[in-house]
């Protein structure tokens, strides 16, 4: 007796990866589910700041269920998007390619021809994604300028690129306009005001998330997205061990502490793209439980960051504010390994400022406490203004240091004595920079010539460890199930029909924002599935763990 499946396709989150995944399969004549554990948003229900924790915040425990998910481990804190969308509701809005010289780094270097196949799916992202430079340039870009022209380095000052719609040449900012994108198959966009809000999530209408092309598009073919819906369980039907008979996904309501509305769904084909935190501890749970036992070694593995710092200028006498412009604004490279860009809050949403602080030099740990506490009192009237968090976002001129090196760390399981409810995900490994010297130079540098004060995140002072919304790796791409957790093809060892795409696929430190690169490898691994009827060719590196 043939099994009845709910869907060909059940997609795991809405994300960069799991839009693409969602939009490209309903192309091919898939029936398609989408699992997304956070809310659907509208555009008038975003908060208007972020001290509307309970609407910006994703905190279940205390009732909080915001688009904002922030994790605290040993060695990092990661933020993240939980919403219909993924974190294309969240962030700062820029989408950059990274250097070539990625391609030949981590465990994907040699698996294909990634600079000539690349090219064309990072086109059609951002043709999707509606890709373009940046139109407005706010007082913190041009500040920034100025301190690069300081350090010798304004010929690498540059406006991001962005996903986000502009009114067109002689229209005034803030009109809603027909479809711009999709000849008239997607929503109406309104156009950039330069609030600086994107984080906040874009109130205007203008910024281009996924719920606007890709998924938007993809519920247009027929998908169905299940929001508020967390994935539990995935287990291969049949006793088939590698899925080859398809899989039963358990699922429950996200959002309630007692109804969980648990359901049952029944799908060809399973696609993880839950973030990279998400799929990896999914995986690992999954695992652990024995729904898939086959899932390689590897999993967890060189997980990476980016290198990041959160850094700034705070400007108390300013007449200019800082907000106005995008999220995520110009940025410049202070040497090949470098990038530091603006970022920004649009006026009000100062709760950042609350774990900004006086910057200070010295050795990670407890002789860089000690420089910052010196530091405090050398400097009391500046400590006093920088830990006022009133202003913050009107003064701040915060910035973004991203760094090619290659640090990285690992996560698994382990249940801990003060959480007796099961196993919980932590990392290991050596720490992950914090302390980027030429950054801080450059920054104090700048800061001393247009008047303000260098700030730093409090988080890397006082617990060296570095803040970041790029998490990428874990389940890395490879030759063999000795080496990562699937193919080239983002097809997991061991398995039929179950693939991830999300951060977690990446294998490399982009240096850059990770969400074009995902929505690119995204499209690679979406044209590789064959449409409806039509028979899949397998190769020897997806099989390598049944053989």
């Amino acid at each position: 007796m043939e099994l009845a499946f709910d869907f060909d396709f059940i997609v795991i989150g809405s994300g960069f990866g799991g839009s693409v995944s969602a939009h490209r399969l309903t192309e091919k004549g898939y029936r398609v589910g989408v699992m997304e554990m956070g809310r659907r948003w509208r555009a008038e229900d975003f908060p208007k700041s972020n001290w509307d924790l309970r609407r910006w915040m994703w905190m279940p425990a205390l009732k909080m269920f915001g688009f904002y998910n922030m994790r605290m481990f040993r060695h990092v804190v990661v933020a993240s998007g939980n919403a219909v969308g993924g974190g294309s509701i969240t962030y700062a809005n820029a989408l950059l390619r990274p250097s070539d010289k990625v391609w030949d780094e981590g465990s994907w270097a040699g698996l294909a021809d990634w600079k000539s196949i690349m090219p064309r799916h990072y086109a059609e992202a951002e043709r999707m994604l509606g890709v373009t430079e940046s139109k407005i340039l706010g007082e913190a870009d041009l500040r920034l300028k100025r301190m690069a022209e300081l350090n010798g380095v304004a010929h690498t000052f540059h406006a991001p690129n962005v996903g986000t719609f502009f009114a067109p040449e002689g229209e005034v900012a803030g009109k809603t306009y027909p479809d711009p994108y999709f000849g008239g198959e997607g929503p109406e966009r309104g156009s950039c005001v330069g609030c600086g809000g994107c984080m906040m999530g874009c109130r205007h209408n203008a910024k281009n998330t996924l719920d606007k092309n890709y998924l938007f598009l993809a519920e247009k073919n027929g998908a169905q997205v299940f929001a508020e819906t967390q994935v539990v369980d995935v287990r291969p039907l049949n006793g088939k061990v590698d899925g080859s008979d398809g899989y039963e996904i358990h699922t429950q309501c996200s959002t309630s502490w007692f109804r969980k509305n648990k359901r049952v769904f029944r799908a060809r084909g399973v696609v993880f793209a839950a973030s990279s935190l998400g799929t990896m501890e999914l995986l690992f749970q999954l695992r652990e439980k024995g729904s898939l036992p086959c899932i390689s070694q590897d999993l967890g593995k060189r997980i990476r960051t980016n290198a990041e710092s959160l850094i700034g200028v705070r400007f108390p006498s300013t007449d200019k504010s800082m907000s106005p412009g995008l999220a995520g604004g110009a940025s410049i490279y202070l040497d090949e390994h470098t990038h530091i860009g603006v970022v920004r809050y649009p006026e009000g949403s100062d709760a950042i400022g609350l774990l900004m602080t006086l910057m200070s030099g010295g050795r990670p740990g407890w002789r860089r406490i000690g420089t910052w506490i010196l530091t405090l009192l050398r400097h009391p009237m500046q400590a006093l203004r920088v830990h006022n968090p009133r202003g913050f976002a009107r003064e701040n001129m915060l910035l973004l240091v991203m760094q090619t090196v290659d640090a990285h760390i690992n996560m698994h399981l382990k249940r801990r004595w003060y959480w007796p409810f099961g196993s919980r995900l932590v990392t290991e490994g050596g720490p992950i920079p914090t302390f980027i010297p030429e950054a801080n130079a450059f920054v104090e540098k700048g800061a001393k010539a247009l008047g303000g004060i260098a700030t730093t995140f409090l988080s890397e002072i006082l617990f060296n460890i570095p803040t970041t919304a790029h998490c990428m790796g874990g389940c890395a791409m490879a030759e063999s199930d000795g080496h990562g957790v699937m193919d080239a093809q983002n097809r997991v060892f061991g398995y039929r029909n179950l693939l991830i795409c999300d951060g977690s696929m990446l294998s490399a430190n982009l240096g850059v924002n990770p969400s074009l690169t995902i929505t690119a490898l995204a499209e690679h691994a979406m044209s590789h599935i064959p449409v409806k009827g039509k028979p899949q060719v397998e190769t020897r590196i997806a099989m390598t763990q049944l053989e």
